[in-house]
């Protein structure tokens, strides 16, 4: 079995650079579960994609319109989505903020 550190230190753990205004960074982690924090400039957009992978997302900050299947609505700080596997879904950015993702199983594309 995989498995993160057990503490996630914010100013420890490095941030990717996945280009286009947009950077994640892995918490913790194992093989069933996953969090991500995803920070993201004005204008980034998260590209509509699918995966297996339930997930569940709470805004941190800043504003988005996300898009879920065929429903899209402006999210703000504070609100929160689930995305059922294979369920097509992106954002663009409104307002400069953070994501904060748990997926299940973990993303192995992150590692």
């Amino acid at each position: 079995m995989i498995q993160s550190s057990l503490f996630q230190i914010d100013d420890e753990t490095p941030w990717e650079d996945l280009g286009n205004g947009i950077q994640r960074q892995v918490f913790g982690y194992d093989d069933r579960i996953m969090l991500v924090k995803a920070k993201f400039e004005v204008g980034a957009v998260g590209d509509l994609h699918e995966h297996h992978h339930t997930q569940v997302t709470y805004v941190d900050s800043g504003a988005f319109e996300m898009t879920i299947g065929e429903e899209v609505r402006v999210i703000r700080k504070g609100d929160g989505y689930y995305v059922p596997p294979h369920v097509i879904h992106g954002c663009v950015c409104l307002e400069a903020g953070t994501l904060i993702d748990a997926f299940t199983p973990h993303r192995e594309d992150f590692l």
